[in-house]
């Protein structure tokens, strides 16, 4: 990190200006943010930003490779495969969690992999939100690959619209007024002209889809293009049943198509190797529990926002799970508390989020910030300083 970044950017913190970041993103962003926003971005020393992109890429190319596109096929769930499956992700997030390195340096290990959507909007809108309120060193950036504010919406554009009328590209959720996300909807919907629309409310004739528009008349649409936010575990849990959409052809354009929310997630963990990659095995492929069982976290495979994670694992535990061909056991990473705060420091998970329209670019971070046992809001109550984030570095 960047001691006298940090050491400025504490004096010169004051509530009242946290609390004006936090109206101006919903008056700005356009609706209600239900999350936590952390008082503090991120400061990366230039070296970690460049080893947290090299990381990012040394993953990115395991995980398209043809050898783990073979591997990963018995990710998909029997009968969840969805048409038209695309060459490559769209979109692929790397989650990494900032940890010490065997010299006491911070070294990036792997905690989770997604081939779909993260907050790409809201992100955006977060950093000009830091900038606008609070200090940020002049010519810093939380872009990658060369870009800034108005190169990273066009490469959004190019990715989630294309060459099509915005208005016959619809971001698809289930119920996104309920969704803690719908911040990023909002910022989506203004940067790209696009509009949100629940999966609920698709019609399908023939094998084209159609969504009434919320303009004046209420007019009906062509979908000719989606923006995929749908993730299926919530499909599952709330017994939604979309097979029109997802189990028919359509004569419509995935962007981030569903099948690679399987391809490329935890499944993939244990097939990631590398020194940004801690051990990870699947549960049905272990004929005993690894000696050092304590130092290892049991997680479900197909599960959303840390559902179903198990930290103390035990081997009674590890008897009494029925699907082991669903679950993995990673290694534990001991997260570096490397952030100062006015009281105790904080640790950092970030994200490195890719788009992939031609050619794979990374693009920018989503940061995560903690001072409980894990990142969830369950291991921080009542603690500070911590929530949803940015990085800024150096110019790379």
């Amino acid at each position: 990190m960047v001691p006298e970044v940090r050491r400025r950017y504490l004096a010169e913190f004051a509530p009242d200006r946290y609390q004006a970041l936090l109206r101006w993103l919903e008056e700005e962003g356009g609706s209600p943010v239900d999350f936590r926003i952390s008082e503090t971005p991120v400061f990366l020393a230039e070296e970690l930003a460049r080893e947290l992109e090299a990381a990012a890429w040394e993953i990115l190319r395991q995980v398209t490779s043809d050898e783990h596109r073979r591997r990963a096929a018995a990710a998909l769930p029997a009968g969840s495969s969805v048409p038209g499956e695309t060459d490559h992700p769209a979109f692929l997030q790397v989650d990494f969690a900032l940890a010490r390195g065997a010299s006491g340096d911070v070294l990036p290990q792997l905690i989770e992999l997604q081939g779909f959507p993260s907050l790409y909007g809201f992100q955006w809108l977060l950093a000009r939100g830091y900038r606008r309120h609070l200090y940020v060193p002049a010519g810093w950036s939380t872009y990658y690959s060369g870009g800034d504010d108005a190169t990273y919406v066009e490469e959004l554009r190019r990715t989630i619209v294309g060459d099509r009328d915005p208005a016959e590209v619809v971001l698809l959720e289930i119920f996104p007024e309920k969704q803690k996300t719908r911040i990023d909807f909002a910022v989506t919907e203004r940067l790209l002209g696009i509009p949100t629309v629940c999966a609920t409310r698709v019609q399908k004739r023939g094998r084209r889809l159609f969504y009434r528009s919320a303009g004046s008349g209420g007019g009906e649409v062509e979908i000719r293009r989606i923006y995929n936010r749908v993730i299926f575990d919530e499909l599952e849990r709330k017994g939604i049943r979309l097979d029109h959409l997802f189990r028919e052809e359509i004569d419509a354009e995935w962007v981030g198509h569903p099948n690679w929310y399987f391809r490329i997630s935890k499944y993939s963990l244990p097939l990631v190797h590398g020194r940004y990659a801690p051990p990870c095995h699947f549960l049905a492929d272990l004929d005993a529990p690894p000696a050092d069982l304590e130092r290892y976290v049991l997680k479900p495979i197909f599960s959303f926002a840390g559902l179903g994670v198990e930290v103390e694992v035990t081997p009674e535990k590890l008897a009494a799970v029925r699907d082991r061909a669903n679950y993995i056991l990673q290694r534990k990473v001991d997260y570096a508390a490397v952030v100062a705060t006015p009281d105790e420091p904080a640790k950092v998970e970030v994200r490195m989020m890719f788009v992939w329209d031609e050619a794979p670019r990374l693009v920018n971070s989503l940061v995560r910030m903690s001072k409980g046992k894990m990142m969830g809001v369950d291991f921080n109550k009542d603690k500070t300083w911590i929530g949803a984030s940015v990085a800024f570095h150096p110019p790379l």
